[in-house]
């Protein structure tokens, strides 16, 4: 999934050491949407993409590739938004006129199914009971 949006926050780098031995970093990062009403939303980085978030400046307009995930831990879920890549959008002027419209709501009038292409004509009659 991608999203395009502003960077508004970096939160702290976080780092540590696994059960295993092997050595980790995590940053938060919130990105608001550039829709009529705008969301924010927390996602991470984590390892080597973390250096990304370093190059970019609050305020900047960016590209975020991400994936969601959500895990049970004693009876709650939890959801993680875990970017995949994150990209200024200078380089892309038709992405900064236009905000990303969530893709699963939208259908073009070519994909709808055969059924809708005879409505029943003004004052017609038609199947509904009232």
């Amino acid at each position: 999934m991608e999203i395009i949006g502003k960077l508004v926050q970096k939160l702290p780098l976080q780092s540590g050491i696994s059960k295993t031995g092997n050595s980790w970093q995590k940053q938060e990062f919130v990105i608001e949407t550039l829709e009529q009403y705008p969301r924010k939303i927390c996602a991470n980085l984590w390892g080597d993409k973390t250096a990304v978030l370093e190059a970019l400046n609050i305020d900047d307009k960016i590209v975020m590739s991400f994936d969601l995930e959500s895990r049970e831990f004693n009876g709650k879920w939890y959801t993680d938004i875990k970017a995949s890549k994150i990209e200024p959008v200078a380089g892309n002027p038709q992405a900064q006129s236009a905000p990303v419209a969530p893709a699963q709501y939208t259908t073009p009038v070519s994909e709808l199914p055969q059924e809708f292409d005879a409505l029943p004509e003004e004052g017609g009659a038609d199947d509904l009971p009232f």
